[in-house]
């Protein structure tokens, strides 16, 4: 029988921690949050490899060092309002939903969001609400947000989104024009717009919504 709470320790200092990861509330986040629970019964026990883990049909959870990273230089307050873009099963929100105020998770596949509902009610988790949405279109009933986390690579932030962000929110993103590596970028709102910068290459698949389409080459 897997150790999953050895497991996830290690995950936690072997993954996270050694990749420049201190946020405290992000490596407790990570530490305590069951990431088994998120994914099918009959892969439990890869549950907390370090790559990105196909849990349905071009669906995946985040690599646990992508998320953290990403969700450290996002530096979310404890009062924040976040935005959750392709949350799937739910872990990128139960982790969000642990260093914030209110999460929001927005999720297009009907048993992907049904399945993440149950699991943090599961859990006792009463500051996060998953929707089911299109993943480019967010859920402006709550905007603005301080933070929005994209649990997926995109090709660029849809303007339906960055109009959610609040002045000063920042989007956390592995952005892939689909040609090779992606990279994460963190993104500030400053008036009407956004100003990009890198922070690490990742190689993280791409969420459904944001496909590039396909170029001819002459």
């Amino acid at each position: 029988m897997t150790d999953y709470a050895a497991a996830r320790h290690n995950m936690v200092e072997s993954q996270v921690r050694t990749n420049r990861v201190t946020s405290d509330a992000v490596l407790d986040a990570m530490e305590t949050i069951p990431r088994e629970l998120f994914v099918p019964a009959e892969r439990r026990s890869v549950a907390y490899v370090d790559e990105d883990l196909e849990i349905a049909p071009g669906r995946f959870l985040m690599e646990p060092m992508v998320l953290a990273r990403l969700l450290q230089v996002a530096d979310i307050q404890p009062e924040a309002i976040a935005l959750d873009i392709g949350c799937a099963t739910g872990y990128s929100t139960a982790i969000l939903a642990s260093v914030c105020q209110t999460v929001v998770g927005v999720e297009a596949d009907p048993a992907l969001a049904a399945r993440a509902t149950e699991t943090l009610v599961e859990l006792g988790i009463d500051n996060a609400l998953v929707v089911e949405a299109g993943l480019t279109e967010g859920y402006p009933k709550q905007a603005p947000y301080d933070v929005i986390l994209f649990s997926g690579a995109i090709t660029e932030i849809p303007e339906t989104l960055a109009r959610q962000l609040a002045p000063g929110g920042r989007a956390v993103a592995v952005v892939n024009s689909g040609r090779g590596m992606g990279q994460a970028r963190v993104y500030t709102r400053v008036g009407e717009v956004l100003s990009a910068r890198p922070i690490f290459d990742a190689a993280t698949p791409v969420l459904p919504d944001y496909v590039p389409e396909e170029q001819f080459v002459f």
